[in-house]
């Protein structure tokens, strides 16, 4: 297969690049003082000062097992101030960071007060996410884009509109959007008609391409949802449990190219649907399914990014089990962090994540190589991993 079609050979061909520049600089490196390898990490990143910075996920984790199962974990609270056991858990390292849905964000000096006292108790370390797709799907009200999706049909304009909330949300001291929708809508009654893209199916992955630039330009991480798609879905899994019918080639032709468009682009997390696809896996849903995260997204679309799950508060989850035993199942399956929109959840997933990791150590494992995914994004963010 050509290289310019196939993101694992693309990502070999960078990484050789990268490996004789680095080799050809070595000697200007050493002697350079403590400045200089600074320098270095952004000359070999290729990217501007200002936009996210790619990070190594094979870097050996040397945090405790306490530690290294926070960092799987984002959290949400209600309020416009960071309660003291969301900072407590923050500078413990007990948590990656926090979603901030409109109740947290006011006005935009309440917002950026907040933002700021998450980072400082994270140490420079928080991973600070809100949903800010556009139009009605808005968790900053008062911040772009005003424009939903679903009425964008060019990349230029999902570009334009990408830009401008990253612009706003960098700003606001956000760091991750949960945005863009990369499904493609089956028609008006899908449940993402009017959320997804208003372009042709053939149209949405270069206007994925363009979004998911235009917030890496911006300092902002993208997250493309929700794999492997929901266009063809008429309920929300939010609110029911959800089957989707297709047939894998209609997945494979219909839903996946957004998301090996994005992909192809370095997107830097993927959010995992809770729905069920029986052509790709007849017992789980694709948040708990190794056989959806692991064979499909990573081994044959070779992402290497983190995988986010869904609410883990949704009905589609909780219809089959609480969230302590959903959260054990999606980092199993191949999940990097949970999304927990529920303030109480942390109290009920924390402990059976670290309690499975001490007694499993195949689990313990999997925790390590999420944990290393997730401080890869930390550094491309400009973060501090934890420590």
């Amino acid at each position: 297969m050509p290289v310019a079609h196939d993101p694992a050979a693309r990502r070999r061909l960078t990484a050789l690049c990268a490996l004789a520049a680095v080799s050809a600089i070595t000697g200007l490196v050493i002697g350079a003082g403590a400045g200089g390898e600074g320098e270095l990490d952004r000359g070999v990143a290729g990217r501007a000062p200002n936009g996210p910075q790619r990070g190594d996920s094979r870097q050996a984790s040397q945090l405790p097992l306490e530690r290294a199962v926070g960092q799987l974990l984002i959290m949400s609270f209600d309020g416009t101030e960071a309660p003291a056991y969301i900072r407590r858990r923050l500078r413990d390292g007990e948590g990656a960071g926090a979603i901030l849905f409109a109740k947290n964000a006011l006005d935009a000096d309440t917002l950026r007060s907040l933002t700021g006292s998450l980072q400082r108790a994270a140490g420079g370390g928080a991973i600070v996410a809100t949903d800010q797709e556009g139009g009605d799907i808005r968790s900053v009200p008062f911040a772009a884009p005003e424009a939903s999706q679903g009425v964008l049909t060019t990349p230029d304009a999902a570009a334009s509109a990408a830009r401008e909330g990253a612009r706003a949300l960098r700003g606001e001291g956000i760091n991750v959007n949960l945005a863009p929708v990369a499904d493609v809508a089956s028609g008006p009654a899908s449940v993402v008609a009017g959320r997804a893209y208003g372009a042709g199916a053939q149209t949405v992955p270069s206007l994925v391409e363009a979004a998911v630039r235009a917030h890496d330009a911006g300092g902002v991480a993208a997250t493309v949802k929700h794999f492997p798609g929901l266009g063809a879905a008429a309920a929300n899994t939010d609110d029911a449990p959800v089957t989707v019918s297709s047939s894998r080639e209609q997945i494979e032709q219909g839903d996946l190219p957004p998301f090996r468009a994005a992909i192809w682009e370095d997107v830097p997390l993927v959010m995992a649907s809770h729905a069920l696809y029986p052509a790709l896996d007849e017992k789980d849903i694709a948040s708990q399914s190794s056989k959806v995260l692991e064979d499909l997204l990573r081994g044959e679309l070779g992402f290497e990014g983190v995988v986010v799950t869904d609410s883990i508060e949704a009905q589609a989850v909780l219809a089959r089990s609480d969230v302590a035993d959903a959260a054990v199942r999606s980092v199993e399956a191949g999940a990097d962090l949970i999304l927990m929109t529920g303030s109480g959840s942390w109290n009920e997933i924390y402990p059976a994540l670290l309690a499975r990791a001490e007694r499993d150590p195949d689990f313990a494992a999997r925790v390590r190589e999420a944990e290393r995914r997730v401080a890869a994004l930390k550094r491309r963010l400009g973060l501090k991993p934890a420590g």
